[in-house]
């Protein structure tokens, strides 16, 4: 947009004032969603790039409602922040807990993502829902979000520039490398509440159909991964289930494992088989955990490119990416035939 006089045309347009439009561009809370509806469609019509309305070449890294330290997303914001400075871009860091259930209008921005002169976009990493997504659509901020931390159903996620590692297809292949080892009492530890959990409970549900083997589930509903898989552990390892193999949701979770079979006399591998996915610090657990590896700095920089691409192509139809990921082989896993018989059971 040149200067003040389309400024001016545009205001003229949407039979608005000047200021109001300035609100509108400086992304202002204080502009009603129909008016800024209405200014949006005047610069269409006349041929104005809201996008190009600011000078800014920043774009703020969203952490919804996890720790700013959580080691997964720190490498993702990594990430992100190299492919930014790459190209010319800069990246700030906003931690922001907000409530999925409350409505999007409701949604207290944090102060400096409403200003459009400042962030001209927003990636969104750690856990996020559906009324965030809302609200910064329709204030025409540009966004992508990571796929896998979405608190929403799959289908729904094609409205959105979304980019996701690809955790689903491998809890399948790692399920299946566990019944390579002749395991068929492979239970799933984890909090399916949780989208990142969901998704591998997907992959690892369906090697056990195609196997014909019943799947074995044991959540708890807490935040905290290393205390899910301690507790679910505990509960089946205590319970007098047959398991010979689990599959921990993350390597948080494998963690907590580890020690519930630490607790119960159990020796891994040898008398149980581990797996995890995200490999944030399977090679550091003892012995060494097999598990999914991630690329969280390749997620962060497929986020930033595809934000990018949207400033500079607004009408883009929006765009899922997928990340590969990686089966780590290490020693927590041991074919069932050489495993003691009293490892069957607990009784």
């Amino acid at each position: 947009m040149a200067g003040k006089l389309r400024v001016q045309e545009l205001a003229i347009r949407a039979n608005v004032s000047v200021a109001t439009v300035s609100r509108i561009l400086n992304g202002s809370a204080r502009v009603s969603q129909e008016l800024q509806d209405r200014v949006r469609k005047a610069a269409v019509e006349i041929g104005i790039n809201l996008q190009d309305t600011t000078r800014s070449r920043t774009v703020a890294f969203v952490l919804g409602n996890r720790h700013m330290l959580h080691m997964f997303h720190s490498r993702v914001l990594a990430g992100a922040q190299d492919y930014c400075t790459s190209h010319g871009w800069d990246a700030i860091f906003l931690s922001f807990n907000y409530q999925p259930n409350v409505p999007w209008k409701e949604l207290r921005f944090p102060q400096v993502l409403r200003r459009r002169d400042i962030i001209r976009a927003a990636i969104l990493a750690g856990t996020n829902s559906e009324n965030l997504l809302v609200a910064l659509k329709h204030r025409g901020i540009p966004f992508a979000v990571l796929g896998n931390n979405l608190l929403l159903h799959e289908t729904r996620h094609l409205d959105y520039d979304v980019v996701y590692s690809n955790d689903i297809q491998s809890a399948y292949e790692i399920t299946r490398y566990l019944q390579s080892l002749n395991h068929k009492s492979i239970w799933f530890i984890g909090n399916t509440k949780l989208p990142w959990f969901a998704r591998c409970y997907n992959g690892y549900n369906r090697a056990m159909h195609e196997a014909g083997l019943m799947p074995r589930l044991s959540e708890f509903y807490s935040h905290d991964e290393e205390e899910v898989g301690y507790l679910a552990a505990k509960s089946v390892l205590g319970g007098g289930e047959t398991v010979t193999a689990i599959f921990a949701g993350t390597d948080p979770a494998a963690r907590g494992v580890y020690r519930a079979a630490r607790e119960a006399g159990r020796h891994i591998p040898s008398d149980l088989s581990v797996v995890a996915c995200n490999d944030t610090y399977g090679a550091l657990l003892n012995p060494p955990l097999t598990t999914i590896r991630e690329f969280p700095e390749l997620l962060g920089n497929q986020l930033v490119e595809l934000v990018l691409s949207r400033i500079a192509e607004p009408e883009l139809p929006p765009r899922q990416v997928t990340i590969p990921t990686e089966i780590i082989k290490r020693e927590s896993c041991a074919s069932l035939a050489t495993v003691p018989l009293h490892a069957m059971s607990n009784n």
